[in-house]
């Protein structure tokens, strides 16, 4: 069994490491192209899942990664920044206009904010370096929202992947036991919603 784990875990850093380059070399052009369509299909999730009142969670953006931040300016909406702790994992805090500090893998977050309950977030949008056609997310390793998402309630709230579509996996990604699938993604070619998911 460690054997097979092993195994996997070897071919997740072989996939990252390649995505990782694909990923890099993506034009600003590409980036510009995934942020319209984060904004013109934002009324149709939001439509679709989201309830008044209700945080959408975004993330702060790292090198390589599409920044969605403008989100939190859209007809003021409420949104969500996660903190990632070691020992906690992942939890989500409103992003107002109060001072983020560092979390404990340098990512900027609002770990004054109280965590937000699953229930007060309707939609969850999560960068990656790949995912495949059926929703499973290769990220940095440290399987935080896989954790995270592993409960419940999480689980029950509709998140989507924003990503260029050449990290997007004909075949099926490495995935551990514990990996939980996403409802779809966002791309330069707009978004794909997961059947099975939905």
């Amino acid at each position: 069994m460690k054997n097979m784990y092993d195994n996997i875990k070897l071919n997740k850093e072989i996939k990252r490491k390649e995505y990782n380059l694909i990923r890099n070399s993506n034009s600003s052009l590409i980036h510009e192209k995934i942020k319209l369509n984060v904004k013109s299909t934002l009324n149709i999730l939001l439509n679709k899942y989201h309830v008044e009142g209700k945080f959408i969670g975004i993330y702060w953006p790292l090198k390589g990664e599409v920044d969605i931040r403008f989100i939190k300016g859209i007809n003021n909406q409420k949104v969500a920044l996660p903190s990632s702790s070691k020992s906690n994992g992942i939890s989500y805090h409103h992003w107002s206009n109060n001072q983020l500090e560092l979390d404990s893998n340098s990512i900027p977050a609002p770990k004054r904010e109280n965590a937000i309950k699953p229930n007060d977030i309707s939609i969850l949008f999560v960068p990656a370096i790949a995912i495949d056609h059926g929703g499973y997310r290769l990220g940095y390793g440290g399987g935080y929202f896989d954790r995270l998402r592993k409960r419940d309630l999480w689980l029950s709230i509709p998140s989507f992947v924003v990503i260029s579509n050449n990290c997007i996996s004909e075949e099926p990604l490495p995935r551990d036991r514990w990996d939980v699938p996403f409802n779809g993604w966002i791309s330069e070619k707009g978004l794909h919603q997961i059947k099975a998911t939905k």
